[in-house]
Formats: C-alpha cells, sequence, structure tokens
C-alpha cells in the first residue's frame, strides 16, 4: 500500500531531521494528522517564526534572535579573555547548565570529518583565530565532543592556534568517550571542566 503523494512527502520530510529513522518519521506524520488542525498550524507556526527571528551570532556563531550579537557576546559580564569552542549552539546551553563557566564561547557549527565532507573550510576556526588574534584572548577551552571528530577537531585547533601563543585546553574526559555534551549531566560536563588539561600536555 502506498500513502498519498501529501502524506508520503510529509513523511519524507520529517524522515531528513537528524535521528528520525522512516519509522520514525512515519509515526510522527500519522500523529501530526490526527490532532487538531491548530494544533499542528501551531507547531507550522513556530517553525517559521524561530527561522524567521533566529539567525547565528555574527562573532561566536551561537543563536541570536536579535539579528546582532548573541546574549552571551553583549554581556559585559562574561569573562572577555577566555572562550570556550563548541561544536553546536546546544552545547552552548549544555555548559551554561554547569554555572562553571564565566567567559565567552565559539560555535564551530559541526566537527571535523574529512569522510563525511566535513573539511576546515566548513568549520569556523578561521573565524577563531581571528578572534584570538583581535580580542586579545589568553585562554581557548576545547569543548568538542570526546568521540573520533571531536578530538580530531580539538586537535585542529591546536594546531591552528599555536603560533598565536593562546593556551589552548581541552576538557577533562569526566565525559564518556563517545557522548555528546547535549546529554551530560551538569555534575559529570562541571567536572570535567575543572579537570581540562592543556594541550601541550596531550
Amino acid at each position: 500500500m502506498s500513502y498519498s503523494s501529501a502524506v508520503q512527502e510529509l513523511i519524507d520530510q520529517l524522515g531528513r531531521l537528524p535521528g528520525i529513522g522512516p519509522k520514525s518519521a512515519q509515526r510522527v506524520a500519522f500523529h501530526l494528522l490526527k490532532v487538531p488542525a491548530e494544533d499542528a498550524n501551531r507547531l507550522a507556526r513556530a517553525i517559521s517564526e524561530a527561522k524567521e527571528r533566529v539567525s547565528f551570532c555574527p562573532r561566536c556563531f551561537n543563536l541570536s534572535e536579535q539579528g546582532g550579537e548573541c546574549a552571551v557576546c553583549r554581556d559585559p559580564k562574561r569573562e572577555s579573555t577566555t572562550v570556550c569552542v563548541v561544536e553546536d549552539a546546544q552545547d552552548v546551553v549544555a555548559v551554561e547548565r554547569t554555572g562553571e563557566f564565566g567567559g565567552r564561547y565559539h560555535v564551530l557549527q559541526g566537527a571535523f570529518s574529512p569522510i563525511d565532507g566535513v573539511g576546515v573550510d566548513q568549520l569556523r576556526i578561521k573565524e577563531l583565530l581571528a578572534r584570538v588574534t583581535d580580542e586579545d584572548i589568553e585562554e581557548v577551552i576545547v569543548a568538542t565532543n570526546p568521540n573520533l571528530e571531536g578530538e580530531a577537531t580539538a586537535m585542529l585547533i591546536h594546531r591552528y592556534l599555536k603560533p598565536a601563543g593562546v593556551r589552548v585546553t581541552r576538557i577533562a574526559s569526566g565525559l564518556p568517550v563517545g557522548g555528546d555534551l547535549e546529554y551530560a549531566d551538569e555534575l559529570t560536563l562541571g567536572r570535567a571542566f575543572e579537570g581540562r588539561r592543556s594541550l601541550e600536555e596531550a
């Protein structure tokens, strides 16, 4: 049995979302078709509004709703000489939950993975190097995920920043290898920050 073109298109589009397989896409599609029209329209409006109102901070590439710099970059109370480098914007939220970090961020928007077509030019490493030069940054804390891509990204950042003379540290592996910051609890992630080490020692 095949679905109507409209239903199949909905399933196909949902299936393009990360973490959503064919069966999950089908379940979500049928759920959306069963709920009242207002509920489905509310979801559609939320997606449209987010796409219209949310952009990337021109300085750190975190999410920003103001059309300019994000709330962290605008906050004068943040420590300006320390920058925490993360892979994605959701990792900023994970780090903020720990209450252990009071500096600024730099979001790479991915991790180094040539096999997946993600090289240096697809990441925000050159922009990070420019910030280190322009903003008198003293320490860059690399908080990429503790997996193969995250480790490769950390070493790449270290190689690029070494000539600048900035201290580059890596958060300690209080996090499980292969895990994502997004799913780490506050205590584990907080301990990882406390135990960060210099990449020179790696």
